[in-house]
């Protein structure tokens, strides 16, 4: 069966512009449907059958999108922000207008981010209920001992308010800043900095390697994303 569209919701869905913008490009006779040039914004569109043009440019349409992005740091995660800029600011290729960022990452993290508009994956990895592990790389002031990795493994008393779930803390290097990987299940406010301040020690920097099944690209700069493949997504699914 096919699924029908309104022209406008169409052109406005892939970013053409506003609703009320879309209304008057389709008014001034600047988009075609197949061959027919339309003036009606409540034209349906047969999506994947017809072919949609603007000012000659062909517009497709495209359900869900979904950018692995190496967040860098001094970027918010957020869908807009009047001060800042945003992660969904550096998705320049997108058709959707609709992204937002599956999980917050502080502004000062880096790594990894994944950007879609698929609000029932993005359910499926941040509810607790799913036990999704995300694992983060971290240099750390201060000497990480052995007792620090039980205490993670047992489930860490962060303060009166929180106490984490089990989280696998492996030691990279130890000394007077210690490198280390954590692998944790929750996402709450400033967490992994949070768990560390609870043993006496500082982060000092903070990156996302992996959230479930999905790994960071380390051929991704800082900044730069790229397109989940579809192997990648069914792994995530």
């Amino acid at each position: 069966m096919k699924e029908l569209m309104r022209l406008d919701k169409y052109l406005a869905d892939m970013g053409v512009g506003t609703r009320s913008e879309v209304k008057v490009l389709i008014k001034k006779r600047r988009v075609q449907v197949g061959n027919e040039v339309v003036n009606d914004p409540n034209r349906k569109i047969a999506i994947g059958v017809d072919s949609v043009r603007v000012d000659g440019r062909e517009v497709s349409y495209v359900h869900y999108e979904y950018y692995m992005l190496n967040k860098p740091a001094g970027v918010l995660s957020a869908t807009e922000d009047k001060h800042a800029k945003t992660v969904i600011d550096l998705i320049e290729t997108s058709k959707r207008k609709d992204l937002f960022p599956v999980g917050r990452l502080d502004k000062d993290t880096e790594g990894l981010l994944l950007i879609t508009n698929d609000g029932g994956l993005s359910h499926s990895l941040l509810s607790p209920k799913k036990h999704v592990d995300k694992e983060y790389y971290a240099k750390v002031e201060g000497v990480v001992t052995n007792e620090d990795v039980e205490a993670f493994e047992k489930g860490l008393q962060v303060d009166e308010d929180f106490k984490a779930m089990p989280a696998k803390l492996t030691i990279l290097s130890q000394g007077e800043f210690s490198e280390i990987t954590l692998i944790i299940q929750e996402g709450k406010f400033h967490q992994v900095k949070r768990m560390f301040e609870a043993v006496g020690k500082k982060v000092v920097y903070l990156k996302r390697l992996s959230m479930g099944s999905l790994q960071l690209d380390e051929s991704l700069q800082p900044g730069e994303y790229r397109e989940v493949t579809q192997e990648e997504l069914a792994l995530l699914k």
